[in-house]
């Protein structure tokens, strides 16, 4: 008997739809959760009522063969990042995200079905993060797929925490661990080479899950913020890690204009990045400190607030500021002191 022929998945053309149709169609499914959205999706512009609270406001934009690659980045864990590394920068300000829009800029190979796998995603970051989506647009491209989330959030003046605070004595913390992201990037594109010089083979993906999932499934640090908030913490300068812990520090430096002693040992690196970083015949220090992506907070700490952080879970107090004139450095495990560089990943090439 002839087998039956697999059944093709839907494909809706985004024309069918219309611009309006379409948005229609990717936003109906997201209910509003917070006080202050009074309008979202729908009207010419969203109304946000933050009261006695500043407001705060991120954007980020992903795109197609510089941000990420679809050859081995699921749509939906793409919509979920695109709302991470924002909700990531509010938290970054010891602030709380409440609104994002996402504009999406898209070429005619991607179908109705392709943004509903986006938009999948950013809804699962929604609920999870409990922020509301209030606004967007969609456009085309005349090539790939372009991503920009723009988050709006909301702090008390007294507790908003900037790049620029930092004073000399200050303990500097960081939380999780950095550069698990880069290695499961480079995981990523290893097998893809692979895959492209012999398209049979299956990737060689196995044991190397948490690498990937800090890539591919990041997560922003917004269980800190309560801690903050339960211990009476307020750090004084704080940043995300996107581009790295050196770029990172060097913003810190620069803005509140200090210099920076940070110790090797106290820069968390998870066992399996630090495996993996030796059998790509990297030095693993240099992978955490240059990596980026790892969506982790790095801050500092007036010194007499050290016991509120302390005992706190998954945060590591990796070294301290110190006056401007005695530089950036990394004392490293073998007692040597290096002027630290800023290796973190460039968004622009050389010119064409």
């Amino acid at each position: 008997m002839p087998q039956d022929k697999p059944q093709q998945p839907k494909r809706t053309d985004v024309n069918e739809l219309g611009e309006f149709g379409l948005i229609d169609h990717l936003t109906q499914n997201f209910p509003l959760r917070n006080p202050s959205s009074i309008k979202g999706v729908g009207d010419d512009a969203a109304v946000i009522d933050n009261g006695r609270y500043l407001t705060v406001v991120s954007t980020d934009m992903l795109v197609e063969g510089i941000h990420f690659d679809l050859m081995y980045t699921p749509l939906k864990h793409l919509g979920y990042k695109s709302v991470i590394v924002n909700l990531s920068d509010i938290y970054a300000m010891n602030a709380r995200p409440k609104q994002i829009t996402v504009s999406i800029a898209l070429s005619n190979r991607f179908s109705v079905e392709a943004l509903e796998e986006i938009y999948d995603g950013i809804r699962t970051a929604c609920r999870i993060y409990d922020v509301d989506l209030v606004g967007g647009d969609t456009t085309s491209s005349p090539r790939g797929l372009i991503i920009s989330v723009t988050a709006i959030g909301q702090g008390e003046r007294e507790k908003l925490t900037y790049r620029s605070g930092a004073k000399v004595g200050d303990l500097i913390c960081i939380t999780g661990n950095v550069g698990a992201a880069y290695l499961g990037l480079q995981i990523l594109e290893r097998e893809k080479q692979v895959y492209l010089e012999n398209p049979g083979v299956q990737p060689e993906l196995e044991g190397h899950d948490y690498l990937i999932g800090r890539q591919l499934k990041p997560e922003a640090r917004r269980d800190m913020i309560g801690r903050f908030e339960e211990n009476g913490l307020v750090p004084t300068a704080m940043i995300d890690i996107s581009d790295g812990v050196a770029s990172e520090l060097f913003h810190i430096s620069k803005q509140s204009g200090v210099g920076v002693f940070l110790e090797e040992s106290g820069v968390p690196i998870h066992p399996d990045a630090q495996l993996q970083a030796l059998e790509f015949k990297l030095d693993p220090i240099t992978c955490a400190l240059s990596g980026g992506e790892d969506y982790e907070l790095l801050f500092t700490i007036d010194p007499k607030d050290v016991d509120k952080v302390k005992y706190l879970p998954d945060l590591y107090i990796a070294g301290e500021i110190v006056p401007k004139e005695d530089g950036v450095k990394l004392h490293t495990k073998g007692g040597n002191i290096h002027a630290l560089k800023a290796q973190g990943w460039q968004h622009f090439g050389p010119a064409r």
